[in-house]
């Protein structure tokens, strides 16, 4: 599904700005898997994210995203088969614009919202509905009055209308208050696993990144120094997280957030 091989990437070369985010990075994802990535700030993590995306061409490698190779196509091309959900709620959403209309627009029927017909505006109730937030009736409300947690389930929703190949989610919780990006999650949760979504999940909380997905990545310096999956992952506990890496990168975690999650 998913498959990166040896990509690089530095900013500024040649200059006193020179900084190298990604090394010689590969990763394969098969079908439905779902992979958290751990950190700390400036691990890359993101970068990652935006190389896979094409908010900028990689310097050296490659990216083929089911079977398609992506590596120099452009964002707004790749954006039809990679969904992103953001760490900021107010991203993703036209606030303007009414949660139908929002909804309509993550179609990509390619029609106007007018065209939207009974049998659409059914099918949008009923996503929305399975969300348990009440937004089935607020359908002609502007994305702009709803909560941050609401907006970014709503953005989940909208991702995937159309199920994405590939669905990246960059801290989409992090900045919900605990009850909130609990019920995030869990609709996160459902979501993947209604459509078998391969999906890749950057979190700060170590706990969770074991307790969800199938796999686990840790980076640090722009590639990925540890990756556990199946009997070793289900038997890991943070403090082996901890160890693995304080091995694979040569120095301990220092990310406190991540430390007190």
């Amino acid at each position: 599904m998913l498959d990166i091989s040896h990509i690089s990437k530095t900013f500024n070369p040649g200059t006193v700005n020179e900084k190298k985010v990604i090394h010689d990075l590969s990763l394969h994802l098969d079908p439905g898997d779902f992979v958290t990535i751990i950190g700390s700030n400036g691990a890359g993590k993101s970068t990652l994210f935006n190389a896979i995306c094409g908010d900028f061409l990689t310097d050296s490698g490659s990216i083929v995203v089911n079977g398609q190779d992506v590596t120099f196509m452009p964002s707004y091309k790749r954006s039809k088969h990679i969904g992103r959900l953001f760490q900021d709620p107010m991203r993703g959403s036209a606030p303007g614009m009414t949660i139908e209309e929002n909804l309509a627009l993550a179609a990509g029927s390619g029609g106007w919202f007018s065209h939207v017909g009974a049998r659409e505006k059914k099918s949008f109730r009923d996503r929305l509905a399975q969300l348990d937030m009440g937004l089935e009736d607020r359908m002609r409300q502007p994305v702009g009055l709803l909560s941050g947690g609401q907006r970014q389930a709503l953005t989940l929703l909208m991702s995937t209308m159309n199920p994405p190949w590939l669905l990246l989610l960059d801290e989409h919780t992090a900045a919900l208050d605990p009850a909130t990006a609990e019920k995030v999650l869990e609709i996160t949760k459902d979501v993947v696993a209604e459509h078998s979504i391969t999906t890749l999940m950057v979190t700060h909380n170590m706990t969770q990144a074991l307790e969800l997905g199938n796999r686990t990545l840790m980076m640090n310096a722009g590639d990925i120094v540890l990756d556990v999956s199946g009997e070793e992952r289900a038997h890991m506990t943070v403090n082996d997280l901890l160890d693995r890496f304080r091995q694979g990168a040569g120095k301990a975690l220092d990310n406190d957030r991540m430390l007190l999650s």
